[in-house]
């Protein structure tokens, strides 16, 4: 499982010419499974995400994690997170989960964002997205 995480000052996601998703100040989160990824991968980086310390303080440290400045989240699925590059031209995916078990991580990686209270939109597994975002920062990481 790899999560590209960014810390937004507002996000959106279209589908089809609809908002399925946005969010003002908080996180956009790419996620893509890999084959082999099980719910406890899904926990694990869920926590990693929720508790990562990627917010100002006061004395503008990175010190306080999606969390503690109660933002929102916009979660996205992008299996090309798992392309790789290393060879040719064409990326190849053969890490990357099966449609079908991905989408069973996804769903449970939204319902376990969701159980943290946090206002939490999506996009729309498997469907053409476009994303629109500001980056505030940039901030970006990637959990794996």
């Amino acid at each position: 499982m790899r999560i590209l995480v960014q810390r937004v000052a507002h996000a959106s996601v279209n589908v089809d010419g609809t908002v399925t998703g946005a969010v003002g100040r908080g996180l956009l989160a790419l996620v893509g499974f890999g084959a082999g990824d099980t719910q406890a991968d899904v926990d694990r980086l869920t926590g990693r995400m929720l508790n990562l310390r990627m917010f100002a303080d006061e004395a503008g440290k990175m010190n306080l994690s999606a969390l503690d400045v109660r933002a929102e989240l916009l979660l996205v699925s992008q299996f090309t997170l798992y392309g790789d590059c290393r060879k040719g031209r064409r990326p190849s995916f053969d890490a990357a989960a099966p449609p079908a078990a991905a989408r069973e991580l996804y769903g449970m990686f939204v319902d376990r964002v969701r159980e943290s209270g946090l206002v939490t939109q999506t996009g729309v597994f498997q469907a053409h997205m476009e994303v629109s975002l500001l980056n505030d920062g940039p901030v970006t990481f990637l959990l794996e």
